[in-house]
């Protein structure tokens, strides 16, 4: 894979077809509280996209089922006509509620309709990549993953999406869905704190698939936390800007997608993710996780 640097952290890799930075932006917090309608500061959501597109970052993560509409909306607001470079990613699986609810929605009429959504509030003639979306709120759970990705793999065939991707899922389901189709990347909960993937991450890392952690930087006890702390004022840096440089050097397939509504903070990662972490304190990072 491509890891040639950039002026961002990380350099890049080959997702699909194209050279994404290793460094992302996940759009889920421009949404309103609990993901559900606008944002309070309208224009600050379209300046901190408008930022990350200006800073470098080419790979963006969102879906349509946040706001819901709302984040792709943003993003076209703010960047269409969209440069070559650009790549973004969104997923399907599940739509939102009246009470704020993400109910599954895997059924092929219901995936069509949702990559349609997609379609239109992007402004897009082909999305570049759908991730499909497993599980449930309490993490992957066990089921078959065929007939919802074959679902995608036709609209794939249909040239409404370039490339496929998996969500929330198990090992098991990730060798499901490639058998159907290739898989660009698989997109799971995974953190300092929380390492089951760790098997699946060096599979995919050997096989040129992309892992891409959501809440890279969530599920810390206060005890982590404070390691964590320990580490960061070591390095003269904040904790959770190390956690992403770790993310970073944990392997060269990783993609960081962490969100932010705030340009400041925005920055403050990725000055944090370019720190270069010595064996020792890999080492000490590695025990908050076992």
């Amino acid at each position: 894979m491509d890891t040639s640097s950039t002026s961002l952290p990380g350099g890049t890799w080959t997702l699909g077809d194209s050279a994404v930075t290793r460094f992302g932006y996940g759009a889920m917090q421009l949404a309103g509280p609990w993901v559900m309608g606008p944002p309070a500061d309208h224009d600050g959501a379209l300046a901190v996209l408008r930022e990350a597109a200006g800073l470098g970052i080419t790979h963006l993560d969102t879906s349509d089922a946040y706001g819901p509409r709302i984040t792709n909306e943003l993003i076209r607001e703010a960047l269409h006509p969209y440069p070559e470079s650009l790549f973004i990613a969104t997923k399907v699986g599940a739509t939102r509620d009246a009470s704020g609810g993400w109910p599954t929605a895997r059924r092929p009429e219901d995936l069509r309709k949702q990559v349609h959504e997609n379609l239109e509030s992007l402004g897009v003639e082909a999305l570049d990549l759908v991730n499909m979306r497993m599980g449930d709120a309490q993490g992957p759970q066990p089921g078959s993953i065929t007939e919802p990705f074959e679902t995608l793999a036709g609209l794939q065939q249909e040239g409404l999406i370039r490339h496929l991707g998996v969500s929330n899922v198990t090992a098991e389901q990730v060798a499901d869905a490639r058998a159907v189709a290739p898989v660009v990347c698989v997109q799971n909960m995974y953190n300092l704190a929380h390492r089951h993937d760790d098997g699946l991450v060096d599979q995919l890392a050997a096989d040129g698939i992309a892992y891409v952690p959501f809440f890279p930087l969530g599920g810390f006890t206060p005890l982590q936390s404070e390691a964590l702390s320990r580490i960061a004022g070591r390095l003269g840096a904040a904790p959770m800007p190390v956690a992403l440089a770790w993310l970073l050097q944990r392997s060269p397939n990783i993609l960081l997608i962490p969100g932010t509504s705030s340009t400041a903070h925005l920055r403050e990662n990725i000055a944090g993710a370019g720190l270069s972490l010595s064996g020792e304190d890999v080492a000490e990072l590695d025990t908050i996780g076992r």
